[in-house]
């Protein structure tokens, strides 16, 4: 039985190269903690552009993006980004 992908050395390379880069968030333009904790919200995840369950590669540098973890989970496999919350409407009720 095949071991998992990600836990291959080619995957790690690829995660190391992209986390060394230092990139904000390709979802929502923020900075990226990098130094956090894995399981942190706003901590790095490699995300695919192309989802890999439409078809995106593994191990292709042109398809790996930095990421928030929170971003990249919301995100799911749609190939857009999640869309924004409509901005709430100030009530006059006090």
């Amino acid at each position: 039985m095949a071991g998992n992908p990600r836990n291959g050395r080619p995957y790690r390379r690829l995660v190391d190269w992209l986390r060394a880069q230092r990139l904000p968030c390709w979802i929502c333009g923020h900075d990226i903690g990098y130094s956090l904790d894995a399981r942190h919200p706003l901590s790095f995840t490699l995300d695919h552009e192309q989802p890999l369950s439409r078809g995106g590669s593994l191990l292709d540098k042109a398809n790996a993006r930095a990421a928030h973890r929170r971003c990249n989970s919301s995100r799911g496999n749609r190939t857009t980004a999640p869309p924004k919350a409509a901005p709430q409407r100030a009530s006059r009720r006090w």
